[in-house]
């Protein structure tokens, strides 16, 4: 079930008005099969898949904590991880793998008999792993209590806001929620509103309307100009923020309704001042999960600086993997490690210059010219992420440099100014960096709290009626991009 569909405005009123009605201790039953029936809306038979790992590692976590000795809680932990990562491995991986090993065995002329399957990959089969993971791990590590209570354990890999594209949460901070009582608070109600119409407009007014500008250039990047192509990887860099971010709004927001808070999952990635600021602000639940479950065991920065830059680039390289199985968003992730392990010996020249030549820029400059090479190298790394093979990943990171004439520029310039379609997305685009501007400077709801009723409902209104005029809701609704993963 799609956030921006006619079924799920009709499931999510139904479901937060029944929640409130029920008493507090058959609530958990409510929003177990409310969430369950969600999952099932897109392929039925893999709640199956969720279904056995709920059952592996609820058990798991009773023994983890029972057992008598490190060694034997390290075994049922292992034991845990083998089974959830073998479940990911199997769908999202071994067609990757194999397809690498024929091509191997092909290249040696070798006899490699084994085929590919053909087996779909479920739905946000990636986060709600790594959630269970989070699980088991905080068990094993003494940081959470063994959830005793079936149902509840279930509902927290479940819960259909978060179940199929994050935030990846962690069990300190959603299973109590689970067991506390929510009561109806208007103020908090109407903001969560606010906030899943805010990722709604997004999503549709803004990700949704990008879809064509993004796909034909990069379906057939041979037919495209150097420029023309730079600017589809902006428009797919705009489109899989407010695709993602827009999701994880109406997450949060539904979440909120009902009284349970999630983390937030983006900060203004685009405003970041350098690449390690961009990882704090972009799906902050995934590297936060990497950090503290990969990077930290690795050793960190508290190794050798070679050892450390080896760290980075593990970390990176497997955060590509987890994307997708395919070698463009390894290179992706690839990519993003060698930005931070350069910018890590870079940061000290601008100092050094400002000090050789005694003279400081103005600030607003600095941070402008800051943000601007971090937009470009992000956008740059999208190509990898976003081209549907190596050879056309290739050829468009490289022909992005090519065809910077004055005779191509103003005719991209007028495709622009006559495309109306177009004219309403930059439009919608600079609506979002207006609140982004605002947001960066303090909070947007307490801005407004001081503005008169009618301004606000006028806001109100007006992002309503964007939606409904210019959103994609009226055709099939459109998948979010992350569902793959």
């Amino acid at each position: 079930m799609l956030f921006n569909s006619l079924q799920f405005a009709i499931f999510f009123p139904v479901v937060t008005g029944l929640y409130f009605l029920l008493p507090h201790k058959h609530r958990w039953w409510l929003l177990l099969g409310a969430s369950a029936y969600f999952y099932m809306a897109f392929v039925p038979a893999y709640i199956l898949i969720l279904g056995a790992t709920i059952v592996v590692d609820y058990f798991a976590g009773i023994l983890i904590e029972g057992a008598e000795s490190p060694q034997r809680k390290r075994a049922y932990l292992t034991a845990s991880l083998v089974a959830n990562i073998g479940f990911l491995a199997f769908f999202k991986y071994f067609n990757f793998l194999n397809s690498n090993i024929t091509t191997l065995a092909g290249f040696l002329h070798w006899n490699y008999p084994i085929h590919n399957l053909d087996i779909i990959l479920p739905i946000g089969l990636s986060f709600h792993t790594f959630q269970a993971m989070s699980y088991t791990i905080e068990v094993f590590r003494g940081h959470q209590k063994t959830e005793r209570h079936f149902g509840i354990y279930a509902l927290y890999v479940l819960f259909y806001p978060q179940l199929v594209a994050g935030p990846i949460e962690r069990p300190q901070n959603m299973l109590h929620q689970f067991h506390e009582e929510h009561y109806f608070d208007y103020q908090r109600v109407a903001d969560g509103l606010k906030l899943m119409t805010w990722g709604l407009f997004k999503k549709a007014v803004i990700a949704d309307r990008l879809v064509n500008l993004v796909d034909y250039p990069f379906t057939n990047p041979y037919l495209f100009s150097g420029p023309e192509l730079a600017l589809a990887a902006f428009y797919f860099g705009i489109q899989i923020y407010c695709d993602f971010s827009g999701y994880s709004d109406i997450a949060i927001g539904a979440a909120q309704v009902m009284g349970f808070k999630l983390m937030t999952n983006f900060k203004r990635p685009y405003l970041a001042l350098s690449i390690s600021e961009f990882w704090k602000r972009w799906h902050i639940s995934l590297s936060t999960w990497f950090r503290d479950y990969l990077y930290i065991p690795l050793g960190g920065s508290r190794v050798p600086q070679w050892r450390w830059q080896i760290n980075i680039l593990i970390v990176f390289l497997i955060s590509g993997l987890w994307h997708g199985a395919s070698w463009t968003y390894v290179i992706w992730g690839g990519l993003h490690g060698i930005y931070l392990v350069v910018e890590n010996y870079l940061h000290k020249i601008p100092p050094l210059i400002s000090e050789r030549f005694r003279t400081i820029p103005p600030r607003w400059l600095t941070r402008f010219m800051q943000r601007l090479v971090v937009f470009t190298l992000v956008i740059y790394g999208w190509i990898f992420f976003r081209a549907t093979s190596l050879e056309t990943a290739g050829y468009i990171a490289l022909k992005v440099f090519a065809d910077w004439n004055w005779d191509t520029l103003t005719g991209l310039a007028h495709s622009i100014s006559i495309n109306y379609n177009l004219l309403i997305t930059l439009g919608a685009i600079a609506v979002m960096e207006t609140v982004h501007y605002f947001q960066e400077r303090g909070s947007v709801r307490s801005l407004l709290a001081e503005k008169p009723a009618f301004f606000r409902w006028v806001l109100y209104v007006g992002i309503l009626i964007c939606i409904i005029v210019f959103g994609k809701i009226y055709d099939a609704p459109t998948n979010f991009i992350y569902f793959q993963f």
